[in-house]
């Protein structure tokens, strides 16, 4: 992968415009009126639509959108008259602009050329969505119930067919059953990224992805959000899959493009999730100015949010620990921590599939591997063995039967720990039972990628000890 110091600023695209905020500002005004009207705190409208009082604060700020199926549930609550139903439209409407300004560029695969067509996951899909980080294009946090998987492969099959990609104009427009079925396909997909072939599934996601192109290249404007959406969830699947299998110059080209699309589609959780990725991707190159770079500009996509503030602040504590800035490092995950502290319901709002403990899962294992990185650097055994208990408090929040390639990954970090602080035994203890319990399957890139630091400083510092940790043999 080429090093890439250019500002990452310049793949973010802008906060909306003036006329867009301005529309949103204008709903917030008339919900404030027909809620007061009505009688209603913002707890008491909250709780007849199942959101925080803090959420409808922002709303009637202008600073939070709602979907017209929300409008319109608020709009019958407070017996607007259509007029709040009337102000969501006029609203969206206003952002349509953005979408119709869509260049040619954009319209192509991240990937060029067509992608061979990949096999079915074999991991089920969710029942219901969000799912895996994934909201439905149509529904968001609302949630929708996933299509049984008979259903799920007619309207994928349907959706891709040569037919639909070669005249996309006469295809019908996205409807709610075929939104749900590729959303939950592609929830499969990536979880069947932990164990599956990655290659093929990655394959069979950009084939969808070229599918979702093809309809919005030929979708008016008004039909365009969704699509975009998909588009931008299956571009950041398509990376997250490509990286796990070592491709990471294709893996950021997917993420680059994932990220526009999430701009416009105003989708925080990809966006915030491309850029961690982004960051990872740079510190793999060596690169811990652009890692900074990327890692900052998530405060950018998702300002004043505490899992977004989480999710910044430690992957800049990796990005000072490539740099070797032990105090930086420390600080950050301090900060990061404190973040976790303050997730709420508002923030439940924006990602309904985070829980505090999967946010804890991901900034103890970073923090872990941030701390290991500086105790190697200046061999100091007291930040490795800080860097163990981070280690190990993930693990212990990871279930034995979840994830089972990022499970393989906080054990290769935790041994990698006892070996930075001076006890290769214990890391051989811990590490030897988990790497013979693969077998010969091919191990997930970020795992290998840490396995070879662990045995290179195995190696330096007891010879005996990496002996016994020998690659095994690996199709």
């Amino acid at each position: 992968m080429q090093r890439n110091r250019v500002a990452p600023a310049a793949g973010v695209p802008a906060p909306p415009t003036g006329r867009v905020r301005d529309a949103w500002r204008e709903f917030g005004a008339r919900l404030r009126h027909w809620r007061r009207r009505a009688g209603l705190t913002q707890a008491q409208l909250g709780a007849g639509i199942g959101y925080d009082h803090t959420a409808v604060s922002k709303i009637e700020h202008g600073a939070r959108r709602v979907t017209p199926r929300v409008a319109d549930r608020i709009d019958e609550l407070l017996g607007a008259g259509g007029e709040l139903s009337a102000a969501c439209l006029r609203a969206e409407n206003a952002e349509l602009c953005v979408l119709d300004a869509l260049s040619p560029a954009l319209l192509q695969p991240p990937v060029p050329g067509e992608a061979p067509l990949g096999a079915p996951a074999p991991a089920p899909a969710p029942p219901r969505l969000p799912d895996y980080g994934l909201l439905c294009p149509l529904h968001g946090a609302e949630g929708c119930t996933v299509p049984g998987p008979a259903e799920i492969a007619a309207l994928h099959a349907e959706f891709c067919a040569p037919r639909a990609l070669d005249d996309p104009s006469a295809a019908r427009p996205l409807d709610a059953a075929t939104a749900h079925a590729l959303t939950g396909l592609l929830a499969a997909h990536l979880r069947s990224g932990e164990t599956g072939d990655r290659p093929c599934l990655a394959a069979s996601v950009e084939r969808t992805l070229t599918a979702v192109l093809a309809r919005l290249a030929a979708a008016p404007a008004a039909q365009r959000g969704p699509l975009v959406r998909l588009a931008a969830e299956h571009a950041h699947a398509a990376g997250a899959l490509r990286m796990q299998d070592g491709r990471n110059a294709t893996a950021m080209a997917c993420y680059d493009r994932a990220l526009t699309w999430a701009g416009l589609a105003g989708d925080q959780a990809t966006q915030v999730g491309t850029l961690s990725d982004m960051s990872i991707l740079a510190r793999l190159d060596g690169d811990p100015v652009a890692a900074l770079g990327y890692a900052r500009e998530i405060d950018r996509a998702a300002p004043d949010r505490h899992w977004a503030g989480a999710m910044g602040r430690i992957s800049r504590a990796r990005a000072h620990a490539l740099a070797g800035d032990a105090g930086a490092t420390v600080r950050q995950i301090g900060l990061a921590r404190a973040h976790l502290d303050h997730i709420g319901a508002d923030d439940e709002l924006d990602v309904p599939w985070l829980s505090i403990a999967s946010m804890r899962v991901r900034v103890e294992a970073a923090a872990a591997a941030a701390l290991r990185d500086v105790a190697a650097a200046t061999d100091d055994p007291r930040l490795a063995r800080r860097a163990l208990r981070a280690a190990e408090t993930a693990l212990a929040l990871l279930g034995p039967d979840q994830l089972p390639a990022s499970r393989l990954l906080f054990v290769v970090r935790a041994a990698d720990c006892h070996v930075c602080a001076h006890d290769p035994g214990s890391a051989v203890d811990l590490l030897g039972p988990a790497l013979e319990a693969t077998g010969a399957t091919a191990l997930p890139a970020l795992v290998e990628y840490e396995l070879r630091g662990l045995r290179d400083r195995l190696a330096a510092h007891a010879p005996r000890a990496a002996h016994r940790l020998a690659e095994p043999a690996r199709s």
